[in-house]
C-alpha cells in the first residue's frame, strides 16, 4: 500500500504487541520528488519504520447463500483481525 510519514493505516494482524516498533523491508517502489526507484522485485536499500498502535477487528462481512425453491439458505458473518501501524520513518 502506498504510505508517507505519519500515516496511520491498517494492516493484516502482526504478532507484535502495541507500543512496539518493527521494520519493514520489502518496499517494491520508492519516490520523493524526481527520484523514483522501482524494485525487482524489492527495493534493497529502502527502510520504512512503523509503531504498532492497536489490535482491532475489522466491521463485520455477511457472506449470505440462498437457493431458490430448495428451503435451503445459510448466513455466514466474518471479522478480519488488523493491526494498525504508525508509519514513522522512511529510510532510503
Amino acid at each position: 500500500m502506498k504510505v508517507s510519514e505519519g500515516d496511520v493505516v491498517d494492516a493484516h494482524r502482526i504478532k507484535e504487541e502495541a507500543g512496539k516498533s518493527i521494520t519493514l523491508d520489502k518496499v517494491l517502489l520508492f519516490a520523493k520528488g524526481s527520484d523514483i526507484r522501482i524494485g525487482q522485485p524489492y527495493l534493497k536499500d529502502v527502510k520504512v519504520t512503523a509503531k504498532v498502535v492497536e489490535h482491532h477487528l475489522d466491521d463485520k462481512v455477511v457472506a449470505y447463500k440462498y437457493r431458490k425453491r430448495k428451503n435451503s439458505a445459510s448466513k455466514i458473518g466474518h471479522r478480519q483481525k488488523l493491526t494498525a501501524l504508525n508509519i514513522t520513518k522512511i529510510s532510503a
